[in-house]
């Protein structure tokens, strides 16, 4: 009975936003999510350099699922790899597009992001590209990994 009383309480504190600390969940796993989001980006933004894809690819499971609406579907993460060096590494840049990032807690598992982006010829800084993107992420014995991405409604920045 108390087993079952702690695992209550811990899922109540957990979907009420509020941690043993008193901080709140959401905004600590929001923190997390950007910060990691951030990091993904940042080694994205850098991939021509092949240190950078390979810390760009270490943020993500090694069966991934990636559903682009252009590009199609990738199951495994040396197949969205390949796409990225081959499309995307020394082409295009990605910017998050500010205030739009959400996270979502998902519990026994994760968390979702949501959010919108900007995308920017490499040679030319133009940023005419802007997409949204949902991707799942997974904590697993302590590291964030992402399982799922959706990249969607690619349109001209002006749409």
């Amino acid at each position: 009975m108390a087993a079952h009383l702690a695992l209550l309480s811990a899922a109540l504190v957990f979907t009420t936003g509020a941690s043993a600390g008193g901080e709140p969940v959401a905004a600590s796993l929001h923190a997390t999510i950007a910060t990691l989001d951030g990091e993904v980006f940042d080694a994205f933004n850098r991939c021509a350099d092949p240190a950078q894809l390979e810390r760009h690819a270490d943020h993500f499971d090694p069966a991934v699922e990636f559903y682009h609406d252009n590009g199609g579907v990738t199951w495994t993460r040396e197949a969205m790899l390949d796409n990225t060096r081959r499309h995307a590494c020394g082409r295009y840049t990605r910017q998050l597009v500010e205030g739009s990032l959400q996270v979502h807690p998902v519990a026994g598992f994760g968390a979702i992001s949501q959010g919108r982006h900007r995308f920017c010829d490499s040679a030319g800084r133009a940023c005419d590209g802007l997409a949204d993107f949902t991707m799942v992420w997974r904590l697993h014995e302590g590291r964030w990994s992402i399982t799922r991405v959706l990249s969607y409604g690619h349109r001209a920045a002006g749409d």
